[in-house]
């Protein structure tokens, strides 16, 4: 099997290449990356030289780049996407370009190369807020609250609709929040880390009562090759960690603060921004049923294997 993967140089598309060439001995990637500011090679350097592996440098929005790239291709794996919240309320015109116009040009092409499978990884921001109760399932009207996950609904839905109208297997694969090895450090764990590990104060909003479920990266990567080998063509599926895994900002930032060492002091609080959502989990008895998801790593031991990362790699 050759699967091209975009945004391959990006935090979860590196994790998931390095993955899937681990595990499948018969399997080839192409990754397509415009290598932005979280796009880096570095990530994939151990894979230089793999005659299985091949590096396209170009944007998913350029029609010829993407033909090019798609050439003998059995399956897609789609990560490429801007995906920062804050950046998006900052200029929202980039995530139109690339999530919504560039996820078209990927289902155009693969649609005309006949490509077998097409996985578009999407995110849980597209629901938007529960409340204070309550789980998103996968029949869950969006709600997006900013212009990422606005621009990341419409990708959803313009893969959906390639699967209604042209019957391209198309699926969509919606992860809770990702952290581990490799992530861009402007998201809250590693914003976090790095700033506890050098001395520095951290911002929590609010109290800290803002309910999350995060899922260890390769948890996300065992979720997305199942979709790809089982997923059903024209299905969205919920992937997350463990019912008993969902915490508050407030619990993780405890178990943060032990796996560093760091003082509690450390920990400063700021007025809640209004597009924070309070609550967000999801029901991933999908996912569990249909594809046998079943995530390996809890926080206390994913945050663990982050920070001894993180040092490493920052030489902290």
């Amino acid at each position: 099997m050759t699967i091209l993967v975009t945004g391959g140089c990006g935090f979860i598309g590196s994790n998931f290449i390095r993955f899937i060439l681990k595990h499948r001995a018969d399997c080839e990637v192409v990754n397509l990356d415009a290598l932005t500011y979280a796009g880096n090679q570095a990530n994939l350097q151990e894979l230089e030289g793999d005659v299985r592996y091949r590096f396209v440098h170009g944007r998913i929005e350029d029609p010829a780049v993407v033909k090019d790239a798609m050439t003998d291709v059995d399956a897609v794996i789609h990560f490429a996407a801007e995906t920062h919240v804050d950046r998006s309320i900052d200029n929202a015109a980039p995530f139109i370009t690339t999530n919504v116009l560039g996820t078209q040009v990927m289902l155009e092409a693969a649609r005309r190369a006949g490509v077998g499978r097409f996985v578009h990884v999407s995110t849980d921001e597209v629901y938007g807020a529960l409340g204070n109760e309550g789980k998103f399932t996968e029949t869950t009207p969006f709600r997006p609250r900013s212009p990422y996950s606005a621009s990341k609904a419409a990708g959803d839905l313009m893969a959906q609709a390639y699967w209604e109208t042209y019957r391209l297997p198309a699926m969509v694969v919606r992860p809770s929040n990702n952290y581990g090895p490799y992530q861009f450090p402007e998201k809250l764990i590693p914003v976090m880390v790095t700033n506890l590990m050098e001395g520095r104060r951290i911002p929590v909003y609010g109290r800290g009562e803002n309910v999350r479920d995060w899922l260890h990266v390769d948890d996300c990567c065992r979720a997305i090759e199942l979709v790809l080998d089982r997923g059903r063509p024209g299905e969205a599926y919920n992937i997350g960690g463990n019912v008993d895994w969902e915490k508050s900002v407030e619990e993780y930032v405890a178990i943060i603060l032990a796996a560093t060492g760091a003082p509690e002091s450390l920990v400063t609080y700021k007025d809640a921004e209004p597009f924070t959502t309070m609550v967000k989990t999801m029901d991933f008895s999908k996912s569990i049923k249909d594809l046998k998801h079943d995530p390996k790593i809890p926080p206390e031991e994913g945050i663990r294997r982050t920070v001894e990362w993180m040092k490493w790699f920052y030489r902290i």
